[in-house]
């Protein structure tokens, strides 16, 4: 297979100099965070998400794109989050995933220190907005799965039609349509998906809006070396950090 080197950086600004650019970059509640163990307090309020339609695969197909940052998967159909101590239900919109260099681990959330080599967002948007540019002005306009990715010895297949595909996004701007499919599929296994951990924070590039309810699952999901060297190496990205 084709390949061509990530990461080529067109832009790079350091973190420390985002509230330059974005006021909300300055803000108390920016993510992502190190996750501590021991300092983080059980919540048995919370309880367990509904998924509604994570089940299934919706008609049609999704699109893929490279969007310079990231690759991103815009989706379809009636996907939504809800219970689990939201306030209100949300419905899926898009996922993508953050890594690092060839040789770098690039997971957003660390875990008692611990970057893992890549990791999974599923942005969802509160259902009272019609849009994104709404929905970043409330706290509580947005919420997001985080699921931390680690190496396994075996391939996951559950993860297979969406590393061959990124083949085909190499450029920013590239698009490319895939079959759909349950979105469960890309979760933890059912019996774990209690074991989460929640906090208030934000989307974690610029405009660094404090918008997002933050839902990162305890246990990573395992995909194999040659999943992670292909999802790192096959398309070229330029970032605001990595």
């Amino acid at each position: 297979m084709g390949t061509v080197s990530i990461i080529s950086v067109k832009r790079y600004i350091s973190p420390d100099h985002w509230k330059d650019i974005s006021h909300n970059c300055g803000g108390d509640h920016q993510s992502p965070i190190n996750i501590e163990k021991t300092k983080v307090k059980r919540d048995d309020h919370l309880g367990g998400i509904t998924f509604q339609g994570f089940d299934q695969a919706p008609p049609g197909q999704w699109k893929l794109m490279n969007d310079g940052h990231s690759v991103l998967l815009s989706l379809s159909g009636d996907i939504y989050i809800s219970g689990a101590g939201l306030p209100n239900t949300y419905k899926a919109l898009q996922f993508h995933f953050h890594w690092g260099g060839p040789n770098k681990d690039g997971s957003e959330h660390t875990l008692e220190g611990k970057q893992f080599p890549i990791e999974l967002h599923i942005v969802h948007m509160n259902t009272k907005f019609s849009s994104i540019t709404e929905a970043k002005k409330d706290p509580q306009g947005l919420a997001v799965l985080g699921i931390l990715i680690t190496v396994g010895e075996a391939e996951n297949p559950n993860y297979s039609t969406l590393v061959a595909a990124m083949k085909n996004v190499s450029l920013e701007g590239d698009f490319t349509e895939i079959p759909t499919f349950p979105l469960e599929n890309l979760l933890p296994p059912k019996n774990k998906l209690t074991q989460y951990y929640r906090y208030q924070g934000s989307l974690t590039t610029p405009d660094c809006s404090e918008a997002v309810i933050w839902t990162v699952f305890e246990l990573p999901i395992s995909v194999s070396q040659t999943q992670v060297k292909e999802t790192k190496t096959s398309t070229s990205l330029h970032s605001y950090k990595k």
